[in-house]
């Protein structure tokens, strides 16, 4: 089904609406999908440095601490023991790679299960942007207060090249600005509001329909 979403121009003045691409944001909304992607996105940032030494990495050792019998102590055979102060860890954790994989198919219905959840909830938005004189971030916050966005949490998609206008984003806190072609499921998801340029939509159109 056809999604009519508003048409921004380049200062944020509202032009009328476009009707999104139905392979892209006409889906039904996969929940295992999304969770499943989200969950491994997440994994993945996670970088498994957490180390501790066993009782063979830790200074000491080698002669034993007491005789066996007759000390009246506990028989000990090493000071490297985990149960000794300064001994080593049992069970700790160890160095080792977190990350997780899904099958293509998996990450593109995740994808687009996001898009269409954002379509669904009237979080996206097409913006005519236009390359910009000089860097200038006043000109994309005035543009983003227009179309009623500003302050929430904004992912805007654009693709080709637009150096000016890439600067003047980079100064804002609550906006994230990605390439069309790169973006993931979990940017889509974490964002409030969506806004895409037409060149951001024919390289999505391109890439995953």
């Amino acid at each position: 089904m056809a999604v009519s979403v508003p048409q921004y121009d380049a200062d944020g003045t509202m032009t009328g609406s476009v009707d999104l691409p139905e392979s892209l944001f006409g889906g039904s909304p996969h929940g295992p999908a999304l969770h499943a992607y989200v969950k491994m996105y997440l994994t993945n940032q996670r970088q498994g440095n957490a180390k501790t030494k066993t009782r063979a990495e830790v200074s000491g050792g080698g002669a034993k601490p007491w005789k066996q019998k007759g000390t009246g102590r506990a028989r000990s055979g090493s000071n490297t023991s985990p149960v000794w102060v300064g001994g080593g860890r049992a069970f700790g954790p160890r160095v080792r790679n977190h990350r997780e994989n899904l099958p293509r198919r998996v990450k593109r219905l995740a994808l687009l299960s996001a898009l269409a959840l954002k379509a669904q909830n009237g979080a996206v938005r097409v913006w005519n942007r236009q390359e910009l004189g000089e860097p200038k971030t006043k000109s994309v916050v005035g543009a983003f207060e227009k179309m009623g966005v500003a302050g929430k949490k904004v992912l805007f998609l654009d693709e080709g090249l637009a150096p000016n206008l890439s600067k003047s984003c980079r100064n804002i806190s609550w906006m994230s600005h990605v390439r069309a072609g790169l973006v993931n499921a979990y940017a889509i998801m974490r964002a409030q509001d969506l806004v895409v340029s037409p060149e951001a939509l024919a390289r999505m159109t391109e890439v995953w329909s």
